[in-house]
């Protein structure tokens, strides 16, 4: 039997506080795609709880990829697009006052600003991309009919001023670009 130094066997090492590393499994099988649904082994996972309990413990590493992180393993995933969608909007209160609050595709509400930042990108075809982050490093892509209503509330608070495009949420400015431009 080895003769290992006491007090740094894995036992003493947790009562001390202190874990091994997460055991690293390397890649899933697992992927989201970009309708956010997840998918294991080819095949979607069809338990929402079962998709909330892996989302929970998703993180997104410095150099892009995927993780599930549990204090003792660790395994990639593949994801698409982004994580999650914003499947609904609700809008309170107008201009430097609004509140854009939004729910995802696991029903996770995330309120738009300082914290959670709306950007758009631009797709390969030109198209606006937009996107909320959820948690760090972690984004959600807005469905068309939640990007519209966003863009609704922007036209109709522009008027005819011709002011920004965008929108105002938890005190901070979102600007979607000029719609000529499109």
């Amino acid at each position: 039997m080895e003769n290992t130094a006491p007090g740094n066997s894995p036992a003493r090492q947790a009562s001390h506080g202190q874990r091994p590393p997460p055991v690293n499994h390397g890649d899933l099988d697992m992927n989201i795609a970009r309708d956010g649904t997840w998918f294991y082994r080819g095949s979607p996972i069809a338990r929402q709880r079962l998709v909330k309990l892996f989302a929970s413990v998703l993180r997104r590493e410095d150099d892009g990829s995927y993780w599930l992180v549990t204090p003792v393993e660790r395994g990639r995933v593949t994801v698409e697009d982004a994580p999650f969608l914003a499947v609904e909007v609700n809008s309170e209160g107008a201009g430097r006052n609004r509140r854009l609050t939004f729910r995802t595709n696991l029903d996770e509400i995330v309120a738009a600003g300082p914290a959670h930042p709306l950007r758009i990108a631009a797709a390969a075809n030109g198209e606006p991309e937009p996107y909320l982050l959820v948690r760090p490093g972690l984004e959600a892509r807005l469905n068309r009919p939640v990007f519209y209503e966003l863009v609704d509330l922007a036209d109709a608070e522009r008027g005819d001023g011709g002011g920004p495009f965008g929108l105002w949420s938890d005190g901070m400015f979102f600007d979607f670009g000029d719609p000529e431009d499109e």
